[in-house]
């Protein structure tokens, strides 16, 4: 610990005048206001994403027939362990008319490390990613 008082960590009042003069000199980073509208493009690419259209539970009732993505993954909330299928391969496992919550409980359940005997705690707890 040292002797020396909490002044000596705070500026002199002329460096203090001098830091809020380049303060004014410079120009602020952002231009636009917060409530500027938004370009454009930017509707464009969001409403283009395909994740826009759905949510988590529409999500998880989808058939596998139905899902877009080349790979599909789950993950448990309890756990913290992650399973990745590709959808040729879940297809082909489940049926292209299998919901995407039953399998992706399947995948998880199949290597499950957390088994307590209750019913209520056993098992993964799904998170779809």
């Amino acid at each position: 610990m040292t002797d020396r008082p909490a002044s000596w960590r705070m500026p002199t009042p002329k460096q203090m005048e001098k830091l809020a003069a380049e303060v004014v000199r410079r120009p602020s980073p952002s231009t636009a206001a917060p409530d500027a509208p938004l370009p454009a493009g930017y509707w464009d690419s969001v409403l283009e994403d395909p994740r826009a259209g759905t949510t988590e539970v529409q999500m998880r009732q989808r058939r596998l027939s139905e899902i877009q993505r080349h790979v599909l993954r789950i993950s448990c909330r309890r756990c913290r362990r992650t399973v990745e299928i590709q959808i040729a391969d879940a297809v082909r496992l489940y049926g292209a008319n299998a919901l995407w919550k039953d399998v992706a409980q399947r995948l998880l359940d199949n290597t499950c490390q957390q088994r307590t005997g209750r019913h209520e705690e056993d098992g993964c707890w799904p998170a779809f990613d």
